[in-house]
């Protein structure tokens, strides 16, 4: 195992409890200072961008549906491209974060493609209720949602995940998907349209 592999590995140990972290503060080094550094074999700049960047690829990875384990897997071989093309990155074509993004964004079809899709509630914080039976009801909801999202077509399903869940901007999302703004902003509407007709007894109750 090389030393990129290791540094993946320790750094992305406890990938669940990392989950909602985002990017770190102010006075850490920007991706791009990173880059330039990693470029220069730099390990422990690339160690800053594993934990920088690894629990929003991850949910990513499980909210596109790419099974929880193989989400760990998608994001370490993301990363371990992101260390060999490291001088390809230009901040000019991009920021760092919709380059990987991209990166593990078409690792996930790829492996939808062969793989089934996994939905990712079970690894969403629990809803809090006053009683088993609103408990219940608000889960059977999540549940019915989890479903219609699942049906989405994956692409479909990726520009929700960037633009909602995860907040990219529609131009940085539609960067990731390599596609124009225009045509991201279809996607949107098509998988809202699809949204609100698979959901629309559940909306009328």
């Amino acid at each position: 195992m090389n030393d990129s592999s290791c540094l993946i590995m320790e750094s992305g140990d406890g990938f669940r409890s990392r989950q909602r972290e985002r990017t770190g503060d102010a006075a850490s080094p920007s991706d791009e200072i990173l880059m330039g550094r990693i470029v220069q074999g730099d390990h422990d700049a690339f160690s800053q961008l594993v934990h920088r960047h690894t629990p929003r690829m991850y949910a990513i990875a499980r909210r596109i549906g790419v099974l929880s384990t193989e989400a760990e897997e998608v994001v370490q071989e993301a990363f371990l491209r992101v260390w060999v093309n490291a001088a390809t990155w230009s901040p000019q074509k991009g920021g760092f974060a919709v380059w990987l993004g991209r990166i593990v964004v078409n690792l996930c079809i790829d492996r939808l493609r062969r793989d089934r899709y996994e939905p990712w509630g079970d690894e969403e914080p629990s809803l809090p209720a006053a009683d088993l039976e609103s408990t219940l009801f608000l889960q059977q909801q999540a549940e019915q949602i989890a479903r219609a999202i699942e049906e989405l077509p994956v692409r479909q399903r990726t520009a929700l995940v960037l633009c909602y869940y995860e907040g990219f901007s529609n131009a940085e999302a539609a960067g990731i998907l390599e596609i124009s703004v225009s045509a991201l902003e279809a996607l949107l509407v098509r998988a809202r349209r699809a949204l609100r007709e698979r959901l629309a007894p559940l909306i009328r109750t």
